[in-house]
């Protein structure tokens, strides 16, 4: 408000040390910090005012229209999002009428999802099983040779 910074509030309190005293310092800041306050809660009640009369005043319903007069475009593209909006609030995707076309698309997508996810856990579980044929072979495969070359040093000796 006064963009005051840390030097300037620093010599304000040396000089009102100096000039009130230690003692009543810190009667001195509670005053101002409630007159302060005071202030700030007159101003919030001011601009709550003003704001009130301006909505009985019909100032944002003239704001909204000049708005939709100066980009119609934009305004009646607002206009499609909200109605957009409440209609996506409004439907519940669990609920639709078995028997009509929305129904029908429902519970085929629901089928078809199962189907994909069957699919993919049986891919993931033969996946598995294959990696863990190919790490047993290649355990096998480390173990044999390493025990050929301990064979040709037998041999050799």
């Amino acid at each position: 408000m006064f963009d005051l910074g840390w030097t300037e509030l620093m010599v304000v309190g040396i000089v009102a040390l100096i000039v009130v005293g230690p003692k009543d310092l810190p009667v001195l800041f509670r005053n101002v910090g409630r007159f302060v306050g005071k202030a700030k809660g007159m101003a919030r009640e001011f601009s709550r005012a003003m704001n009130d009369a301006a909505d009985e005043a019909g100032v944002k319903d003239m704001a909204q229209g000049l708005k939709a007069a100066t980009n119609p475009v934009g305004s009646a593209m607002d206009g499609v999002k909200e109605a957009a909006q409440d209609m996506a609030k409004s439907i519940d995707p669990t609920k639709f009428d078995p028997d009509s076309e929305t129904g029908k698309l429902a519970a085929e997508r629901a089928a078809d999802a199962k189907k994909i996810q069957e699919a993919t856990a049986r891919a993931a579980s033969d996946r598995q099983a294959r990696e863990a044929e190919e790490a047993a072979a290649a355990a096998e495969a480390a173990k044999a040779g390493a025990g050929e070359p301990d064979q040709d040093k037998e041999t050799k000796s």
